[in-house]
């Protein structure tokens, strides 16, 4: 269901806009460098693909946390949002209880299988990448949140 297309940004007089501009060039990034096509190949949760496929179910969740949920619940704020189905190309996406099913069908191999897949597709990008990307990597480590809830951080400190 998740389709996909060339997506273009434009401005015009009357626009529908998202939070979550960028989820349509999220989901073209999986097409481009074979997600889609690797989920759909590699796992099988699914008898009958009607109308969702895995890779549906799987990036639909992905694209929900991208977009700020943090429950399945969520979901159902991004399958009645018309310009989040807009930037996916999307008609629809799976509802919180559907999602939920697909989710209790993973099993400990049918999990290894989607994360060594998911493995595969990453080390094909990181193949395409240049020489000279590999010459220096660079680790931003400037800052931590750390939430305290107003209690001590230590044993020396008083609160």
């Amino acid at each position: 269901m998740l389709s996909g297309s060339n997506i273009h940004y434009e401005v015009a007089d009357k626009t529908r806009a998202i939070g979550c501009g960028g989820i349509g060039a999220m989901h073209v990034l999986a097409q481009r460098i074979g997600l889609v096509e690797a989920i759909n190949r590699d796992l099988h949760l699914l008898k009958v693909h009607l109308p969702y496929h895995e890779s549906d179910h799987v990036l639909n969740i992905a694209y929900n946390l991208l977009a700020g949920g943090t429950c399945l619940e969520d979901l159902e704020q991004r399958r009645t949002d018309e310009g989040y189905l807009d930037g996916l190309g999307a008609q629809r996406t799976p509802d919180p209880t559907t999602a939920g099913d697909f989710c209790r069908r993973f099993t400990v191999p049918t999990i290894t299988q989607l994360m060594e897949t998911i493995n595969e597709v990453r080390l094909g990008v990181w193949k395409q990448q240049p020489k000279s990307f590999f010459k220096q990597a660079v680790i931003d480590v400037d800052g931590t949140l750390a939430t305290t809830y107003g209690e001590c951080r230590g044993i020396t400190e008083s609160c």
